[in-house]
């Protein structure tokens, strides 16, 4: 059975399994009551798993197109026991990495995660996984030097309870690259981290959606691309574009159906009404920018498959969230606010936030969401969350603070 594991920010595990189903592949569960671990494994669709190789490609190059709240998409290549250091060589020395990989190929071991097992030592996993690596492909390929000039394959090791999962990355650059920002301003929250709070907060595209501290338009964008069944990843091409098994014409023919099909899911007839704004007017233009660009992209999408649509970009204004009021009686307020990271910044933020209560009041019958690390923010604001989740991205612990009307 094909395995693929998408990492994702800790804490959004149900989020991404979720969002999986709904596209089809079958997320498989964890232990019940298992920590968050920041990753979900998942299969094709039975469709796919019926066509064989063919759909085990289209499956993996849907997965790196479609999934919204991934951080990337790996290939499970081999899970096996691994207790010693000698089982390690040789379970990943079994791989058929020649299949995978051109005689060029530059292979990296990125990362390493061993949690409950017997070896530990980061640094001697991967130099055992990389020689068992080298060591299989120059036997197969009789060489005894490999020239490592071609495009970069990355390998990463998870290791639970003496169980290595061998994984080969599929995606190239992480998928929170969509492709559309070109402008940026300092400490942008990621592209899949906001759509995990999209999802959290179960937004739909016929609510009005307002971020009151928009950066370079990070949530608004995802708002968008959400709203209009837009693909995130129609904007960027995949590391697994450069694997064996998708060169030539008839892999080449399945990637190109994958993204027809997903330019014709793209909708233009549904009203959506998102707006950010911000302090700064460099941010706001920033905004704009990778606003435009994310639009152009699903606009150029539909052009390819005949059809013609105009996709409703964000509105954008520079305005202080203390001048904002509720452009409908009902809607969402969802912001990523100042964290004050800094040491020096901490009693900013805080004052900051307890400023932003008036938000309650100026958008009376709205749903709020806010996502900060600092730990006193339901204190700062004077409001008690109606729930909380905590997500981990990146190196930095995060709270979703969520305020919303019983329905």
């Amino acid at each position: 059975m094909t395995t693929f594991v998408a990492p994702c920010a800790i804490g959004a595990e149900k989020t991404l399994a979720n969002e999986l189903k709904r596209l089809g592949f079958s997320p498989v569960h964890p232990e019940t009551g298992a920590a968050p671990i920041g990753r979900v494994s998942f299969t094709p669709s039975p469709e796919e798993i019926a066509r064989g190789d063919e759909g085990l490609l289209a499956a993996a190059y849907r997965a790196n197109l479609c999934l919204r709240t991934a951080d990337r998409v790996f290939l499970e290549m081999a899970s096996f026991s691994a207790p010693d250091f000698d089982a390690l060589f040789t379970g990943v020395r079994a791989v058929r990495w020649q299949d995978w990989f051109k005689k060029d190929v530059r292979v990296i071991v990125d990362k390493v995660r061993s949690h409950g097992s017997a070896l530990s030592s980061e640094h001697s996993i991967q130099g055992v996984v990389h020689k068992a690596i080298y060591d299989r492909l120059g036997e197969a390929w009789r060489m005894t030097n490999l020239p490592e000039t071609g495009d970069v394959a990355t390998v990463r090791i998870y290791i639970e309870r003496n169980v290595a999962s061998v994984l080969l990355d599929l995606s190239g650059e992480p998928l929170h690259r969509r492709g559309y920002r070109i402008s940026s301003v300092e400490a942008p929250i990621r592209e899949t981290l906001a759509a995990v709070l999209l999802q959290n907060l179960a937004w739909r595209r016929k609510t009005p959606l307002v971020d009151a501290f928009c950066g370079s338009g990070t949530i608004p964008i995802e708002a968008i691309l959400y709203a209009h069944d837009i693909a995130p990843g129609l904007g960027r091409g995949f590391g697994l574009e450069t694997l064996a098994p998708f060169l030539g014409a008839a892999p080449q023919a399945i990637m190109d159906g994958e993204r027809e099909r997903a330019a014709r899911a793209i909708r233009t007839d549904c009203l959506v009404r998102v707006s950010g704004s911000d302090i700064a007017p460099e941010a706001v233009n920033a905004a704009k920018a990778n606003a435009e660009r994310a639009c152009a992209v699903a606009e150029r999408a539909l052009s390819s498959v005949g059809v013609t649509g105009r996709i409703a970009r964000p509105e954008f204004a520079v305005s202080s969230f203390d001048s904002r009021t509720a452009p409908y009686a009902e809607g969402l307020l969802l912001s990523n606010p100042p964290w004050g990271e800094r040491l020096t910044d901490r009693d900013t933020a805080r004052a900051l936030y307890s400023s932003m209560h008036r938000l309650f009041g100026a958008f009376p019958g709205w749903d709020f969401g806010f996502i900060t690390s600092h730990d006193s923010f339901e204190e700062a604001i004077g409001k008690k969350a109606t729930k909380n989740r905590r997500l981990k991205s990146g190196n930095l612990d995060t709270v979703l603070y969520m305020y919303t009307k019983e329905r």
